[in-house]
């Protein structure tokens, strides 16, 4: 039954960053969930302090805190000129920077694993469970993870054309009076939400190769929006389950070798795309040449 919840908690982190993931690649912000993952560590830290409790719901809410702060932060430092690259580095650098340093000033009254909160545990899952009246109704991160992916396709359904057009040609949007500002925040904060709700689960470091492989394979096999987020999600849960797979045949880290997994399929797409693959390109080439 365990292998049950950590593979369920795998595709769902999956299928969250997946989803999201796509939006970001088309906006060429890849590495904004890499941020935004980095970014949230001061703020489990001051909520640790200001609760003396590892309650999920006060790291989440100090983490979220500081996710939104680092998306201001970044596009205020965009609008003051700064390229978006070096934005998102000194965002992400400083506020990690301070995150480590409150835990190493408060060293003898934070009981927090830097590890678990990087790199998770996800094998630990099935343990934390949620229980109402007495009632065991199973892992709290798959509650935790259904909610967030609810909202996502909920928001995404809702607003499809409008971020479509927002992340294809965001000066048309504008012209066709669509807040492109407004919709570029809500993305970020949705990313912002599957990042802090899957640390616990699968690590904040980990979200990044699920927020970016697996669209990025997509990416490689399909021209259309709609079916980009069809193949990344299904890259992403069967990541998850070969991932798992692996790491019970080789006694290694389940979530690192779900992201293997993950570059493995990239690879594959890399190659074989049938329009923009690597031998797709080269058969393009010797046609050419002849």
């Amino acid at each position: 039954m365990s292998g049950f919840w950590i593979v369920l908690t795998g595709a769902l982190v999956a299928s969250c960053c997946a989803i999201l993931g796509c939006f970001l690649i088309l906006r060429r912000m890849a590495l904004i969930g890499d941020a935004i993952s980095h970014a949230v560590l001061p703020g489990i830290a001051i909520a640790f302090l200001m609760s003396g409790t590892r309650d999920s719901i006060f790291m989440l809410l100090g983490a979220a805190a500081f996710g939104f702060i680092a998306v201001f932060l970044i596009e205020m430092f965009r609008s003051g000129g700064v390229q978006s690259d070096a934005s998102i580095g000194v965002v992400f650098t400083a506020l990690f920077a301070v995150g480590v340093v409150l835990i190493s000033l408060n060293a003898r009254n934070i009981d927090l694993d830097l590890d678990c909160v990087l790199f998770g545990e996800i094998a630990y899952v099935q343990w934390s469970t949620l229980e109402i009246g007495g009632a065991d109704l199973g892992p709290k991160a798959v509650w935790l993870l259904g909610f967030t992916l609810v909202v996502i396709l909920l928001v995404i359904s809702l607003f499809y054309k409008q971020f479509k057009l927002t992340s294809f040609d965001p000066a048309l949007a504008a012209a066709l009076g669509i807040p492109v500002a407004l919709f570029h925040y809500v993305l970020m904060g949705l990313v912002s939400m599957a990042s802090v709700s899957s640390f616990e689960s699968v690590g904040a470091i980990l979200v990044v190769g699920l927020l970016i492989i697996p669209p990025a394979a997509a990416y490689l096999l399909t021209d259309r929006l709609g079916l980009m987020l069809v193949i990344s999600v299904a890259v992403g849960i069967v990541s998850s389950i070969a991932g798992y797979g692996a790491a019970v045949a080789l006694d290694a880290s389940i979530a690192g070798c779900m992201v293997c997994a993950a570059g493995v399929l990239f690879a594959a797409a890399f190659l074989l795309s049938p329009k923009h693959g690597l031998l797709a390109l080269r058969r393009a080439r010797s046609r050419a040449a002849a």
